[in-house]
């Protein structure tokens, strides 16, 4: 299969594309070697590649992790990042898995895995589209309740900060919040901070 074909799978692909889909698709992989060669492609990590004249990424770290591990889904700091509800700057990337899932080996960027029942790791996923591909990240309220669950992981203060951010940029929907809380056995220690909040 030629280069342009290529470059028309990539295109259809959100501009990325994983060595195991130019195989998948027929295409011989030596096509793709010959197109980093000429600087037509760039690797942005351990097989997956984007054409070079794609305009910049804006989170090419989610877009990483979304494109190596496609079933993990944002979470904790990454997604209060994600959402503006934090000032820290993430030093890994977080992501949630179900419990006993095995977590693949990335060699960037740096990632953070968290186990989570199939219960707590299927409520509040939402898909945004980011740099054109559809990557999962759990809602503001989800992330708000799993902060709460992961407090002495994270640190206390970037939950209560998270919380006061989240008031005052986005409705309180209380009963949702304690729904998450309810789905994550933590509504006992979330409850207080949110009445205090009221």
């Amino acid at each position: 299969m030629s280069t342009s074909a290529l470059i028309e799978i990539i295109n259809n692909n959100s501009g990325i594309i994983r060595m195991s889909d130019v195989l998948h698709a027929g295409i011989n992989r030596y096509t793709l070697y010959s197109m980093l060669e000429k600087g037509e492609l760039e690797r942005i990590s351990r097989g997956i590649y984007r054409l070079t004249n794609s305009s910049a990424l804006s989170e090419p770290d989610l877009v990483i992790v979304a494109s190596r591990i496609p079933n993990a889904v944002i979470c904790l700091i990454s997604a209060l990042s994600f959402h503006g509800l934090t000032t820290q700057i993430p030093h890994s990337i977080s992501i949630a898995l179900p419990t006993g899932v095995k977590t693949p080996k990335i060699d960037y960027p740096p990632i953070t895995t968290y186990s989570f029942n199939q219960e707590s790791f299927e409520a509040g996923i939402e898909t945004y589209n980011v740099d054109g591909l559809s990557i999962q990240i759990y809602n503001p309220k989800k992330t708000l309740v799993d902060c709460f669950k992961f407090r002495n992981k994270i640190g206390m203060n970037i939950v209560l900060d998270a919380l006061k951010l989240h008031r005052e940029r986005q409705v309180m929907d209380v009963q949702k919040i304690m729904g998450y809380a309810k789905t994550c056995r933590v509504s006992k220690v979330i409850k207080p901070y949110i009445e205090a909040l009221l």
